[in-house]
Order: structure tokens, then C-alpha cells, then sequence
């Protein structure tokens, strides 16, 4: 693997001669003072309209007006992939009286030409340095084709696995969600595009998981699990922020001046700009606090929103407004300072245009496909795997792969959006082919129509091909419209059919092997008692079926760990591992307990759980001192050993618990993680640096407090963790 990654980096220098890619990131000292006097210069030349024209942001589809490039009255556009186009609408800006360059926007969530697991899947691997590198291979595809500004990251923290978005995120942890966010914002201004971290704030806790809607947050509970990530993201580098559809506690977040002018730019100093999302800000009638789209755009800038996404009502209100006094141009001057501020410190100025002769060969380099190989196996979550079934074995001698989803559409080649070449993307039965031994069968059967799972296309020769062979492979979950924005669901079985031909396959008798695709923890519970194994991906990107192979061949011990827990039934939801205590905590579940009666509390797979090849220990939890002050660090250690055959990692986790304090605290919170490799047999001393003033919580009024007293520490692979330890937190 290094000697091939290496060998990939060597071949796109020599590609990527012609692409002097540059990193992107807030310029200091004496550039940043100099880049405010060319701010200053620049507003003073600038007519009220080309002010507005800086804060309308358009994008490429029907309607698109090119000629308001030239005229000045545009400052960014979105959607556009192919440089050819890029490059038309970088020349018709310099036809622009000031010829202020564009920023250039896309949705590059998880890839742009080389494909990455979802989100939720890089998280799943628990590898920030590999989660950076995904980012880094995004923005620098990006950047390659013209593209300057991505709008991601997601860092919303969601309990809520109905919600369709939970796979642009991180899961449901605020630490694990804060130490994903830094790389990936370190990664794609380091491939060359500004980040826009999303959505500020609060859009992943709507009201049953049904998207846009309202959200209702205690200010504790906001310091403490949704503005984290967000924070992470800025002290990393994040040059701009995308506001989020919902209301907060009765306040549309598009026109939420707490958070976005008091909050952002006044407690955490943030110089950036911050975007609306899609047509939000006329959306700002329908929440009922605006009663026309020029209301709407007033109240929006006054907030805090500095550029309009495809809504249009700045760009025809603003100037009346300012002109009528209702808007101060002060107000309007700020957000176009905040904009410019960014195009200056990205370089675009000086920047050359795209070179569309040069982007194809920067596509989908081999070490591009090859970041995509790693993080798709170790993003891959083993589940289930009853009698050691995986990896497949040598006693099995014809395997039978059932779904569509196992197979590629398109004929089995994938065109990237911006139409910069085709690449073939193995089927996993061709992948499991070139990993068995040579007298094994493969007999693939689709079974679906199409991937969705909604109609069978020939569930009977499926069926033949399982009862025929030793082992069956079912590939199925989340696709279409099931996954994603909009696509909130009230039930999370598998969609369609699915559920009956997996029923269907474990009747033949013979063990099934369940590979998932989908965009967020499903209910599983049937399965984990039916089936013989269950592996889990999020939707493994451009090399995610050759890591599937890997894994169930055993060519790579699987490593991921579940950052969002898997519900065993809807009505469990929300749930989640860092639950508060209560007065009547379950014990022996009699009848006046905090307990459901037709279902356990705890989720199917909790937070941080996932299986090996391997089997690994633990033993000597321990801290450098006893206690420590309300400032100070100890050193925690534990020693690992991997007890099975095979060399696997590890994740180990440490998790804290304040039983006494003047806060009801968590029963766990993460509070560090580290991914180690151990060779069979190898023991690993793995040690954390645990700072008092990372242990604790905000109040109602939201000041941050850290109480003295005893503080449980737990240290294992999941957030059952059962090594403890502890340490008083003392005032001196």
C-alpha cells in the first residue's frame, strides 16, 4: 500500500506540472493589513449596485444571465463543473468595470471527480490524517477544474438517524464531530478551496428528523453539542459559513443575529462571510417574519447574512433599501468588506484561469483512487459476524452475490459530473473474482430493477443462485430518493422489497453475508438475528466495492467504528450513547424505571462498536497522578493487546463521567480517541493527554464551568468501554 501510494504520488507530479495548485488559508501580518487598505481602496470606487452585486450569488441552469457577470452585478456563482465553462465566466468578469474576480461554489461533499465514502463513512473510520487526505484529493480535483469554494463541511450534530442528512455529517458526538471537522477543513483549503462549514446552527436536531424543520435547543446543550464542530472548523481556517434552513428556538437562523453577528463575529471573532443557504432568505415570509422579499433581505443583511444563494431578493431589493435609509450602507458596506476580505485572502486577484486542456489529467490519479481504497476500507463497519463466517473461507467454493447494488449502473462505468473522463469502477463480483481462488464460483444475481430496491426485476433467479451456492452475498440499502436532502423517512427498515428478498435468501438455509449501502444507521434488528454477518458502509465512493471485496476475502481486517448509533426500533429515536442520568435509571427493569416496555434502551450498535478479525484487550488503566487541578493535564495510559490471529487496529477510546457536579453530566462523553495498528499477539501502552479544562459544561446561561470533584475514566473499543480509572479535579 505505501510502496503504491508512493509510487501514484510520484506519477500526478509529473501529471499535474501544468497545475500550480496553492494552498488556501487566512493571510497574517503585514499581508492581512495590506489586503484591508486594498478592501478600503476597492469599496470607495464601488457604486451602491456593484456593492450589492458582490452579496447576489447565481448559479449555472436555466436562467443563468452571464451578462450580469459582465456587468458587475454578480460575486460568486455555484454549479458549475466543466472548466470550459469556468473559464467563460472567469473572462466575462474581466469585462466587468472592476473586474472583481468571481468565487466559484460547489456542493464537493464528499468528492468531485474522484468519489470518497459519504461523510458519515469517513467518520466511521475514525482516521482524522485519512479523513484530511479524502478532503485534501476533493479540493484539489476541485481546484483543478476552476472551482474556489466548497460548501462543505457539514458538521451537524443529529441524534436522529430519520433525518435524510445524517450522511453529510459526522454522527452524533460533539468530539468525534469536532476533530472530523478540523480535518476536513485542514484538508480542502489545502486542496486549494475555501471551506463554507454548514449549517449554522442547530439544522440537525429538526423536530422528527423531518428536514427544515424547527429545532428547539437549550443554550447548554448548544455550547455543548452543536456549536463545537463549528467552532473546531473556524479555529481551523474556515473562510466562510452557510446559515442553516431551520428556526432556532422561534428565530429562522437566516435572520438569527444572536447567533450570527453577537455569536460569530462578536464573541469568536469570525472575519469571514457567511452565505445563506438556497433560497433561504425569501423563505424568511413563509417562517412569518418577513411579510415581502424586501423585508426579508433587510432583515437578512442586518442579521448577519452576507450573500444570497440563488434566492435573488438581494440583488433586487438591497439597493431601494439602502437608498430609502432602511438598510444603513455601513450595514451593506461590512458584508461586502466580508466578502471581498475572502477573495483577496484566496489569492483570486492574481490568480490565473482555469486551464480546461490541463484538468482531465488531474482527474482520478492513482493517488487520488488510492486515498479513496483506504478510506472506503476503514470507513466499513463489521457489524455481525457469527461463527467467524467472514472472511470467507476456504471450504467455500461458489458464492452468490445478490443485488443491484452490487454492480455499477451506467454499464459499469461512471462519468464524473464535470464530463473529464471515464473510469471503470469494479462490479464486487468482478472484485470478489480477483480475490478468491480460481475454482470458486460467483454467480450474480441483480434481483432489483434498480438499485433503489423498489421492484424486483427476477427475484426467483436470485433465490436459485443463494440455494445453489455455499456462501450468498446480499448487497443492498439506501438509494435514489431514500438518502439525503429531503428524504426524512418515519421508517428505517430497508426500502422497498429489500426486507422480503433478504428474508427470502436466509430461508434458503444458506449463511448470508449483509453488505450495506446507505446514508444513515438503519433498523437492523431482524437481520442481526438472522443473518450470518452484517457489513456496514456509507456508500464507499469510486473504489467502494474493491474495498468490500477486501474486507469480505480478508485482505484487510475491517477497522470502522459506528459514529451514529443504530436504533433497534423507530421508537427508540433519538438515541444515543452520552444519555443524562435520571431519577429512576434502569436496574432491574420493574415497572417504575426509565425504560420502554416493549423494548430495551440501549440502541442495537452503540456509539463506537465495531467488530474485528482480530480480538483485543485491555488491562492497567492508569493515570499519571491521582488528581489535578482545574487547570492542569495528566497523562491517561492503558496497554492493549490484540489477542486473535490476525494484525488488526484498534480505536481506543477514552470516555469521562462527572457523577457529582453542579450539572446533571452524561453517563459517558468521548474525550479522545486513537487509532493503532497491533500485530497479532502485540501489545500497545496507548496514552492520552486529558485536560481538566476540556471536562466541562456550560449552564443555561452559557458560561462555561469545570467543577471539582471525581471524574470516572473509561477506556475500551466502543462506549461501553469497561477499563476505568480515576481522577479528582481540585481547585489548586
Amino acid at each position: 500500500m505505501v510502496l503504491r501510494l508512493v509510487a501514484a504520488l510520484l506519477l500526478f507530479c509529473t501529471a499535474s506540472a501544468a497545475f500550480a495548485q496553492q494552498p488556501v488559508a487566512w493571510k497574517t501580518g503585514r499581508e492581512a493589513r495590506e489586503i484591508e487598505r486594498k478592501v478600503d481602496a476597492l469599496i470607495g470606487r464601488m457604486t451602491l449596485e456593484e456593492k450589492v452585486g458582490q452579496l447576489h450569488l447565481s448559479g449555472r441552469g436555466e436562467g443563468f444571465d452571464i451578462n450580469k457577470v459582465r456587468s458587475g452585478d454578480m460575486g460568486a456563482v455555484m454549479n458549475f463543473v466543466v472548466p470550459a465553462e469556468v473559464l467563460a465566466v472567469q473572462k466575462a468578469v474581466r469585462e466587468s468595470r472592476l473586474k472583481i474576480p468571481l468565487i466559484i461554489g460547489l456542493d464537493a461533499v464528499h468528492g468531485f471527480s474522484t468519489y470518497f465514502p459519504l461523510p458519515l463513512g469517513q467518520a466511521s473510520s475514525w482516521n482524522p490524517a485519512l479523513i484530511e487526505q479524502a478532503a485534501y484529493w476533493t479540493g484539489r480535483e476541485a481546484s483543478a477544474a476552476g472551482i474556489n469554494w466548497t460548501f462543505a463541511p457539514m458538521v451537524d450534530i443529529s441524534r436522529d438517524p430519520r433525518w435524510g442528512r445524517v450522511l453529510e455529517g459526522a454522527g452524533e458526538d460533539a468530539w468525534l464531530g469536532s476533530i472530523v471537522a478540523t480535518a476536513r477543513t485542514l484538508g480542502y483549503q489545502r486542496g486549494g478551496v475555501a471551506t463554507s462549514v454548514k449549517h449554522f446552527v442547530g439544522y440537525g436536531a429538526a423536530e422528527a428528523g423531518r428536514d427544515y424543520n424547527s429545532t428547539w435547543i437549550p443554550t447548554s446543550q448548544l455550547f455543548d453539542l452543536y456549536l463545537p464542530p463549528f467552532k473546531a472548523s473556524f479555529e481551523a481556517g474556515s473562510m466562510t459559513a452557510m446559515a442553516a434552513f431551520n428556526a432556532l428556538n422561534g428565530v429562522p437562523a437566516t435572520a438569527h443575529k444572536g447567533m450570527l453577528t453577537d455569536l460569530l463575529r462578536g464573541k469568536w471573532g469570525f472575519r469571514g462571510f457567511v452565505t445563506s443557504d438556497f433560497g433561504s432568505i425569501t423563505e424568511l415570509r413563509l417562517h412569518g417574519i418577513a411579510r415581502d422579499d424586501a423585508e426579508a433581505a433587510r432583515k437578512a443583511l442586518i442579521a448577519g447574512i452576507d450573500m444570497d444563494m440563488m434566492g435573488d431578493v438581494y440583488h433586487k431589493h438591497l439597493a431601494n433599501e439602502v437608498r430609502a435609509g432602511r438598510v444603513p450602507v455601513k450595514v451593506l458596506d461590512e458584508a461586502v468588506r466580508r466578502v471581498l476580505r475572502v477573495k483577496y485572502h484566496l489569492g483570486l486577484f492574481e490568480k490565473p484561469d482555469v486551464d480546461p486542456a490541463a484538468a482531465p489529467k488531474l482527474m482520478q490519479t492513482e493517488a487520488a483512487r488510492e486515498v479513496a481504497l483506504q478510506a472506503a476500507r476503514e470507513g466499513a463497519i463489521l457489524l455481525r459476524n457469527a461463527d467467524q463466517t467472514l472472511p470467507i473461507r476456504d471450504t467455500v467454493k461458489s458464492v452468490a452475490v445478490i443485488g443491484a447494488m452490487a454492480v455499477p449502473e451506467d454499464e459499469r462505468v461512471w462519468t464524473d459530473p464535470a464530463g473529464l473522463g471515464r473510469r471503470v469502477i469494479t462490479p464486487l463480483p468482478d472484485a470478489l473474482r480477483e480475490r478468491l481462488p480460481k475454482d470458486v464460483a460467483i454467480n450474480y444475481q441483480p434481483a432489483f430493477a434498480k438499485n433503489c430496491g423498489t421492484e424486483f426485476a427476477d427475484k426467483e433467479a436470485a433465490l436459485r443462485a443463494a440455494a445453489e451456492s455455499d456462501l450468498v452475498v446480499a448487497m443492498l440499502g439506501e438509494d435514489c430518493e431514500f438518502m439525503g436532502e429531503a428524504a426524512s423517512r418515519t421508517k428505517l427498515e430497508l426500502p422497498g422489497v429489500q426486507q422480503e428478498l433478504l428474508e427470502a435468501l436466509v430461508r434458503t438455509g444458506k449463511p448470508v453475508v449483509l453488505v450495506l449501502a446507505t446514508g444513515r444507521p438503519l433498523v437492523l434488528t431482524w437481520a442481526s438475528e438472522h443473518v450470518a454477518a452484517i457489513l456496514q458502509t456509507f456508500h464507499g465512493g469510486t473504489e467502494g466495492r474493491t474495498a468490500i471485496a477486501d474486507i469480505l476475502t480478508g485482505r484487510y481486517n475491517p477497522s470502522g467504528r459506528v459514529p451514529m448509533s443504530f436504533p433497534r426500533s423507530v421508537g427508540q429515536i433519538p438515541v444515543y450513547y452520552n444519555q443524562l442520568p435520571t431519577g429512576r435509571p434502569e436496574k432491574i427493569r420493574q415497572r417504575y424505571e426509565s425504560i420502554f416496555m416493549d423494548e430495551l434502551n440501549e440502541p442495537l450498535y452503540p456509539f463506537g462498536y465495531g467488530l474485528s478479525y482480530s480480538r483485543f484487550t485491555y488491562a492497567d488503566p492508569r493515570v499519571s497522578a491521582s488528581s489535578m487541578a482545574l487547570t492542569g493535564v495528566v497523562e491517561v495510559s492503558v496497554d492493549v493487546t490484540n489477542t486473535g490471529a490476525r494484525d488488526g487496529h484498534e480505536v481506543v477510546q477514552l470516555y469521562i463521567r462527572q457523577p457529582v457536579a453542579s450539572l446533571s453530566r452524561p453517563l459517558r462523553e468521548l474525550k479522545g480517541f486513537e487509532k493503532v495498528m497491533l500485530k497479532a499477539g502485540e501489545t500497545k501502552t496507548v496514552r492520552f493527554r486529558l485536560e481538566a479544562a476540556k471536562l466541562g459544561a456550560h449552564d443555561e446561561q452559557g458560561r462555561y464551568v469545570v467543577d471539582p470533584g471525581e471524574v470516572e475514566i473509561y477506556l475500551g473499543g466502543s462506549s461501553r468501554a469497561a477499563a476505568k480509572t480515576q481522577v479528582i479535579l481540585t481547585k489548586s
